[in-house]
């Protein structure tokens, strides 16, 4: 399977919202729990959000209420809406299934997301 491909970051003030996007391939992708992670520099590799192929969707604590997954089955896509967000959002973000440790497919590059005033 090729990776997937992340797209959307930037550079945005605190407060700001940006919308990720993911493109996977393959059709496990429609059958798969779907999550973003993200990770800084130095630290490990961390589950921001989930969707389980029924639609719920889970979140880590400081981002609830903040961001929403989404997912488009017929595209075989993943979307992140980041809202209100905050310094400690910045890192790289990158999608693939949940969980990390039966992950489907190889790292993609990520979208860099940096939160500066």
């Amino acid at each position: 399977q090729v990776q997937p491909v992340e797209s959307g970051g930037g550079l945005v003030q605190p407060g700001g919202s940006l919308t990720l996007s993911c493109a996977a391939s393959g059709r496990i992708f429609i059958h798969s729990t779907m999550a973003w992670y993200r990770q800084v520099a130095g630290k490990q590799r961390e589950l921001v959000a989930s969707i389980e192929t029924t639609g719920r969707k889970k979140y880590k604590d400081s981002v609830r209420g903040r961001f929403d997954i989404s997912r488009d089955n017929a595209k075989r896509t993943l979307t992140l809406q980041m809202n209100g967000l905050k310094l400690e959002d910045t890192a790289v973000y990158y999608c693939n299934s949940d969980p990390i440790s039966m992950r489907l497919w190889a790292w993609g590059q990520g979208t860099q997301v940096i939160v500066s005033s």
